[in-house]
Parts: C-alpha cells; sequence; structure tokens
C-alpha cells in the first residue's frame, strides 16, 4: 500500500490510499459519478475522486506503483531548471533589423568555425571549439563595454557595443587583451581562447543581444 498526503488544510487535502481492489472493481468506471463518490464511506470528496481513479486496473498498470517516486521526480526536475546559469525568458530567435539596413563587416570571431553547440533555451549562445590560445576576434567593428574576470560562470569574458543596441559576449576566455572604452573592428585580437569559468574544455562562448534580448548568433553569422 502506498499513501500520499499533500500537506494542505485538511478540508483540501488530498489523500490516496492505493490498494489491491476487489475483482468486481474492473466494472467500475476509470472517472466516478457522483453518485459512486458518495458511496465511500471515507476522506473528502476530492479524495474519494482521486483514489477511486488511481485504483483502476488499467491505471496502476500504467503508473504502476511508484506515482510517489514520478512526483518526486517531477520536483526534481523543477529544481534542476532553476538551477540553470541565469537564462532569461526573454530570448528570442529573430534577426535584429539593424543588420539588415545597415552594410557592415560580420564575421566569425574565430579562425577556424567549427560549432559544437548551438543555440538554445536552455544554451542562449554557441559555443565555439579551438584550443587554448586561439585568437579572438569581434564579430563586428564596436566598443568595449566591459571585461570581466572570473573563476566561475562566463569565466574571462568581454562585452563589445555594435551600436544600434546591438552587443556582443565572448567568454571563457584564457586572456584579455583590450580594456573598457577600446575601439575594436573584426581585426583586433581582443583575447585568447580559454577554459576558464564553468566550461569544460576549451571552447569560445558567444552571445549576441539585440535591444537586452538574447538572439541567435547564427542569424547573423550566416
Amino acid at each position: 500500500m502506498i499513501r500520499l498526503s499533500i500537506h494542505l488544510p485538511v478540508r483540501y487535502r488530498l489523500d490516496l490510499h492505493l490498494v489491491k481492489r476487489r475483482e468486481g472493481s474492473m466494472s467500475e468506471p476509470t472517472f466516478p459519478t457522483f453518485k459512486i463518490i458518495k458511496g465511500f464511506k471515507s476522506g473528502n470528496k476530492l479524495s474519494r475522486y482521486f483514489r477511486h481513479i488511481f485504483e483502476k486496473v488499467n491505471i496502476k498498470k500504467f503508473f504502476g506503483a511508484n506515482i510517489a517516486l514520478m512526483l518526486i521526480s517531477s520536483s526534481v526536475f523543477t529544481t534542476n531548471i532553476a538551477a540553470v546559469e541565469s537564462i532569461p525568458d526573454n530570448i528570442t530567435t529573430q534577426s535584429p533589423v539593424v543588420f539588415k539596413t545597415e552594410q557592415r563587416e560580420i564575421k566569425y570571431p574565430t579562425n577556424t568555425v567549427k560549432i559544437t553547440q548551438k543555440f538554445s533555451f536552455f544554451h542562449p549562445g554557441v559555443d565555439l571549439d579551438g584550443i587554448t590560445g586561439d585568437s579572438i576576434t569581434p564579430i563586428m567593428d564596436g566598443v568595449v563595454t566591459k571585461t570581466e574576470r572570473s573563476r566561475v560562470g562566463y569565466g574571462n569574458s568581454i562585452t563589445i557595443n555594435h551600436g544600434g543596441e546591438v552587443l556582443s559576449l565572448y567568454a571563457h576566455l584564457s586572456k584579455i587583451n583590450v580594456i573598457i572604452g577600446q575601439e575594436v573592428n573584426t581585426n583586433t585580437v581582443i583575447g585568447l581562447m580559454g577554459a576558464t569559468g564553468r566550461a569544460f574544455g576549451d571552447h569560445l562562448h558567444l552571445e549576441v543581444y539585440q535591444s537586452g534580448k538574447r538572439i541567435n548568433p547564427l542569424n547573423v553569422l550566416n
């Protein structure tokens, strides 16, 4: 027997007792009528309703005896999502308008282009493979607005403002070669590839922002 209680006020409490029913229960409907619920002798209406459903043989075959485990797993899964590194809900995959109206040189930040992880909700950028010491250049001309040296998160990173509310971020660098306020172009070596911060192996993590929203860098580079 499995007993599952959700801690709510007594009048709303869901108390399920999963026990083996008599063979005659096979003829009862999966979703009980009000008349059937009244026939149960214990528990409030909500408890009686769900107890009837979960005691059905077909339902038990589908869920097995691990309903409680399933609920626990779902709560753990939710917690893990919340722990994902600072992912905002304003991600978009559309190309920024600025790139359609201005003729500007746009290029990949690495000499060799090998994408190991693409843009997604849980990974709001692209990862470019390489080795520590590879040169990193901006995707467009701009001005350095932020440099950060850290042992966690993005590690050593650089943020560049390209105008038109467009920013790019270069993370996990082994070395930073620029300072805040410095003007850079697509030939400027702003830093060197590395594996600093939260990185598994040498690579460059590139993010692009349009009007404060992360967008897919491949919509800009391709």
